[in-house]
């Protein structure tokens, strides 16, 4: 069974996001008490009691010219009005009934959704008030609710079973999983880079809609939004995120909220497609950021946007693939892969590219294996000697895949060099096929047993 949607629309500044971070048990969307932080669709399941659904938390309607950043906003909360089961119309209970939620009221009843009305801010004498001037909306009786307290949740349920009654008789079947749909889990697929590389407009290609907002302003994307996909029957959570910049720039306390959550989905990421602006490839930035996915042990694929725009110079992939290799050691063999967003170019060989290095980032190498490859490695090129005494490595085995994370036994192994490590590091990606995963390597000293005790005379 599919699980009901239900979309929380109201003018700005009302606790949509504070609500639907509530109803999903986590703090998904960025919340602030400056208007408009919204933007995007975000979709979460969320459950309040024993009801699950999926809820769709939207930009604040205002109105304004269809061209514009905020006309492009409203026009995502429609299609999320359209595409919903039923609507949770917030109005701010403290504030009261004001020309704006009566004329997006309108928009609501002419959805023909079922429509629940909420007396956000609710807690205090104040709020019920407040909350009485909703039922000027004719949409019912208002549920007057606190989203930052969890106040009302009981009654929104009640009202909730009330507009969605075939989801309800459904779900009180005690065979009824929430989770029976998900039998296989999805590729998380993090795509990162700087402000307007085209992150939002590549992912609008991939689903075949415009279902991000997109537009020439940098820095249009604000939450973290993750969005289900299936490419080849294989299914995918793809995860937008705000453009990052160099630290020493973002001074909006907003920014840096859009920035920590989307540092946070390249933590839960299987995969991160860092998205380079192809006329300007390779700057500082973007190489702090495909450093940040090495430390965090993702998966990575470097995509060249906007490549219809360069593909006319003869040998430019080449030579960029070249300074990929010399720029970044850390991840060698990544794979680097030209498309276009806008044009649609490209999508089809970069998911392939995706897909290839979570296999590689999958990896387990067995330990008869590795011991048969270390043997001639050390063999061909022994650790050095320290104070007359040659480290003596003496076997390896593979600690965990998710990143490749192999432990190395032996003695004296802390004064090993790096440049042996990074030795033993080239030489498993080369001879396992492993390009472009980050590799991790432990040294493990066998402890002296006569460490610490006195000599005999």
């Amino acid at each position: 069974m599919t699980l009901p949607l239900v979309a929380i629309i109201g003018r700005p500044n009302v606790g949509k996001s504070t609500l639907f971070n509530r109803l999903v048990g986590k703090k998904l969307a960025l919340v602030d008490d400056q208007p408009g932080v919204t933007r995007d669709r975000r979709e979460g399941d969320a459950r309040i009691g024993h009801f699950h659904f999926r809820v769709v938390d939207t930009a604040g309607l205002e109105e304004s010219d269809a061209d514009s950043l905020t006309g492009r906003m409203r026009a995502q909360t429609e299609a999320a009005v359209d595409d919903a089961d039923a609507i949770l119309f917030v109005m701010d209970a403290r504030v009261g009934l004001t020309g704006s939620d009566k004329a997006f009221a309108d928009l609501a009843r002419r959805s023909g959704k079922p429509v629940i009305v909420l007396a956000n801010k609710a807690e205090g004498n104040r709020g019920l008030e407040g909350s009485y001037e909703a039922f000027g909306l004719g949409l019912g009786d208002p549920v007057p609710v606190s989203a930052e307290h969890g106040e009302g949740m009981s009654g929104l349920l009640e009202a909730l079973m009330l507009a969605l009654p075939d989801a309800a008789e459904q779900q009180a079947d005690p065979d009824f999983d929430p989770e029976a749909e998900m039998v296989d889990k999805p590729v998380r697929i993090a795509i990162v880079g700087r402000p307007n590389a085209g992150k939002s407009t590549l992912i609008n290609r991939m689903l075949g809609e415009d279902r991000l907002l997109t537009g020439p302003e940098a820095g249009i994307t604000r939450d973290s939004i993750s969005l289900e996909w299936a490419w080849r029957g294989q299914k995918v959570k793809l995860f937008d995120t705000a453009g990052l910049r160099k630290r020493a720039r973002i001074d909006d306390k907003l920014e840096k909220l859009s920035v920590a959550d989307g540092l946070r989905a390249t933590k839960f990421a299987d995969v991160v497609v860092v998205l380079l602006d192809a006329t300007i490839p390779f700057e500082k930035q973007d190489l702090t950021i495909v450093d940040l996915v090495e430390r965090e042990g993702r998966a990575l694929v470097i995509g060249l946007n906007k490549w219809d725009l360069v593909s006319d110079q003869p040998g430019l992939l080449a030579e960029l693939r070249e300074k990929a290799a010399r720029l970044l050691p850390q991840v060698k063999g990544c794979p680097v892969v030209p498309l276009s967003g806008l044009a649609g170019e490209g999508v089809d060989r970069l998911m392939q590219a995706v897909m290839k290095a979570h296999a590689v980032w999958n990896t387990r190498i067995s330990t008869a294996r590795l011991n048969q490859w270390l043997g001639e490695t050390v063999e061909a090129h022994p650790p050095p000697a320290v104070s007359g005494r040659r480290i003596k490595i003496r076997y390896m085995t593979q600690v965990k895949a998710r990143p490749p994370h192999f432990a190395l036994f032996g003695n004296q192994l802390n004064e090993l060099p790096n440049s042996y490590t990074r030795y033993l590091v080239n030489g498993l990606r080369e001879s396992f096929d492993l390009p472009g995963t980050p590799i991790r390597l432990s040294l493990r000293t066998g402890s002296n047993p006569f460490e610490g005790k006195k000599k005999k005379r």
